[in-house]
């Protein structure tokens, strides 16, 4: 779709899509029925930055997933990689066809992929005030050209991937939105996005991010037969230990992390303390008829690995209780099980690559 069959398109989405919101609403006496997977696997990063060389999806990778038993890749990207703040409507198509790749990857080796916009027009949970308008505080012309350049790249996706069954398929919309005091704007936007993505492709599978950086539920959209996704990274003084990207009034405290673990207020973490605040808030969604998966989750390198292996432990059977899946951050890397790099750790070469074993195995008795 090129922009000036965007333009036209959006001039029914326009004349609809706030208005159609209360058609919706209305029209919607009790959530869809919707049945989601317990998939489980890791969050691929090749298109996750915007700058940076090209980086191309690695068909290594889905042999080592499905080899270990997981079926699931969460593509988190950012829409600078095919386009550019300074022109939401140019798109580089070559970098399309990369997400053509890993989405035929997922059909050759029967693992499900699930394409986030971690940036997208008008936001971003890092640096959010590079976008040159905000999707959610900004002038009320401002916010419309956000949103329109929001939904452009949504329908983009929703033109190229139509009738791919969302078996195979899902959309995870906004990574981790931001805390809100108001959440209707929130509301309005996602509702925006499914009537924009459903006009095109109908039954395709939609992710909505909790609100709160992923931690809180949002039942008012518990009528639109979306999955929720939610986050595993608390207590961030075990997750992120030494994370320069964190700010400081994130963590608990600054001590070297133990598991459980006592923050400063003297608030003690542990597995009791994890199932309240990371399950038990999410179960009212789940009586309303809306799955839940937990799109990201790990520990970054600095924390020492038997405290992560603990920690991992009380979440992993914490969900599986619950009956939901994970996307570990993630599979090579800082927070993954290949290449992590961490300084206590015996590793396995495996096919050319640091194994952290003890971590697989832990995820696969999960």
């Amino acid at each position: 779709m090129n922009r000036r069959d965007f333009i036209y398109t959006s001039g029914a989405l326009a004349a609809g899509t706030f208005a159609g919101l209360n058609m919706l609403s209305c029209a919607t006496t009790q959530t869809p029925s919707l049945t989601f997977p317990r998939y489980r696997g890791f969050n691929l990063l090749e298109k996750f930055s915007g700058t940076g060389p090209r980086r191309i999806f690695q068909e290594e990778d889905f042999e080592i997933m499905t080899g270990w038993g997981f079926d699931f890749a969460r593509i988190p990207m950012s829409y600078w990689q095919w386009s550019s703040p300074d022109d939401w409507f140019t798109i580089d198509e070559d970098v399309l066809n990369d997400i053509d790749e890993v989405v035929e990857l997922g059909r050759q080796y029967n693992v499900h992929i699930s394409l986030n916009l971690h940036r997208i027009p008008g936001y971003c949970i890092n640096r959010r005030d590079l976008e040159p308008v905000d999707l959610f505080e900004d002038t009320p012309e401002n916010l419309q050209k956000a949103l329109d350049g929001a939904i452009f790249h949504w329908m983009l996706f929703a033109e190229r991937y139509k009738g791919i069954p969302s078996s195979r398929l899902s959309f995870d919309l906004i990574n981790e939105p931001p805390s809100f005091n108001d959440i209707s704007r929130f509301v309005d936007v996602t509702r925006a996005f499914v009537n924009a993505i459903r006009g095109t492709d109908p039954d395709r599978l939609i992710v909505s991010n909790g609100v709160d950086v992923g931690r809180t539920p949002v039942f008012e959209l518990a009528d639109l037969g979306l999955v929720q996704s939610t986050r595993g990274y608390d207590p961030m003084s075990v997750s992120h230990y030494q994370a320069t990207w964190v700010p400081e009034n994130a963590y608990e405290t600054f001590d070297p992390p133990t598991w459980p673990l006592k923050g400063d207020d003297g608030t003690l973490w542990d597995k009791a303390a994890l199932k309240e605040k990371l399950i038990d808030t999410w179960k009212p969604l789940e009586r309303m008829g809306v799955p839940v998966h937990v799109g990201e989750w790990g520990c970054y390198n600095r924390t020492p690995h038997d405290v992560a292996l603990r920690w991992m432990r009380d979440l992993l059977s914490l969900w599986k209780d619950a009956g939901w899946g994970y996307a570990l951050w993630n599979l090579k890397g800082s927070f993954g099980i290949l290449n992590s790099d961490r300084e206590d750790v015996k590793y396995e070469n495996y096919r050319g690559h640091k194994l952290d074993r003890e971590m697989l195995e832990l995820l696969r008795e999960f």
